[in-house]
């Protein structure tokens, strides 16, 4: 389905941008990026299989964000840094309410109770809290200083970006070394999901779907002011919304997939580690690189993403504190993120 999606639409996202660039352009870049983010992320999972446990488990986290990186990077660079900051709050609250939701969802309409590893969860929702704090801190310290603090909101915000990605180095190796036994359950049902691939071929994928997802999303941002204007979007919106939904498509049917197999180890890990890397390695990288690009990217987020952020983690840590998981609980996550949704549509 995935290569069927990518046959139609990316040359068709191509050949919008040159001949009637504009709303279609962003239409025909939005799904064209499904299909490459899904085959990024297939050809990582090969590669890291054949390089084993450490390395593997090193470039699976790199690469898990690479698409929503790139979209970001894209949008950086073009000075909407707006849209950057609201789609990272949207990656992050994909992640814990929309992916997740949806895998308990579904395993849960197929199998009464499911049960997955509560401390790997609570784990993960104790880095988030970390996330968190890091958003939250640079937003509070404007709140209280006022003009003052606009002098120091960057370079605190470099600071606290080197601090997360330490955080995110320690956290990979407790993940993948000191606490790997943790994980194990995820790691003995993985290999089984994965395309029959040799390692150049899966190299070659990873390299060609990269190059896609780079000029597609050049594409797409370039024509985010057109679907802004047609569709009467706020960039708020089109960051948290639609470009995380689109980055997040990888995710979401995989962490499906292995929640209808009973895997909820699995799809738990997903949903949280991807926000991980958002959060402790996209956002605080962005902030860097926003250096020599002359852009000044900070951490300080507006009061509703913080909020949006905050009421995401509580919601993903209360599914998380008694190991077990039903459809209701899906069904709650996937309100959460509605209401959320409804009320960044009429943020200005």
């Amino acid at each position: 389905m995935f290569l069927g999606l990518l046959a139609v639409f990316f040359p068709l996202a191509i050949a919008s941008h040159f001949f009637f660039p504009g709303v279609w352009t962003f239409v025909l870049c939005a799904v064209a990026l499904v299909p490459l983010a899904r085959l990024m992320g297939e050809a990582t999972e090969v590669i890291a299989h054949k390089l084993g446990s450490g390395l593997g488990g090193l470039m699976n986290a790199s690469f898990g964000n690479a698409a929503e990186l790139i979209i970001a990077l894209a949008a950086l660079r073009s000075g909407h840094s707006d849209v950057v900051k609201a789609s990272i709050t949207g990656a992050i609250l994909g992640n814990l309410l929309l992916v997740l939701g949806a895998a308990i969802l579904a395993g849960g309409l197929k199998y009464p109770k499911q049960k997955f590893n509560m401390t790997a969860a609570l784990s993960g929702s104790a880095i988030m809290f970390l996330a968190l704090t890091a958003m939250s801190i640079p937003d509070l310290f404007h709140a209280v200083r006022g003009p003052a603090a606009d002098k120091v909101i960057f370079p605190m915000s470099v600071a606290i970006s080197v601090i997360l990605l330490i955080v995110y180095a320690l956290s990979l190796l407790f993940s993948l070394r000191t606490h790997a036994h943790l994980y194990a359950g995820e790691e003995d049902g993985a290999p089984e999901e994965m395309p029959v691939w040799s390692t150049k071929k899966a190299s070659l994928v990873l390299l060609g779907a990269t190059l896609g997802v780079v000029v597609v999303a050049e594409f797409l941002v370039h024509a985010i002011e057109d679907a802004i204007a047609a569709f009467g979007f706020t960039h708020t919106f089109v960051g948290v919304i639609i470009i995380a939904i689109i980055g997040n498509a990888a995710e979401h049917s995989t962490a499906i997939l292995m929640a209808l197999k009973n895997k909820m180890d699995l799809a738990f890990n997903i949903a949280f580690e991807s926000s991980k890397q958002i959060a402790l390695f996209v956002a605080p990288v962005l902030v860097l690189v926003s250096i020599p690009l002359g852009q000044h990217l900070t951490l300080e987020f507006s009061h509703m993403e913080v909020l949006g952020i905050a009421i995401g983690t509580g919601a993903a840590t209360l599914i998380a504190l008694d190991g077990e998981s039903n459809w209701l609980e899906g069904v709650m996550l996937l309100g959460v993120y509605a209401i959320l949704g409804v009320a960044f549509f009429f943020i200005p």
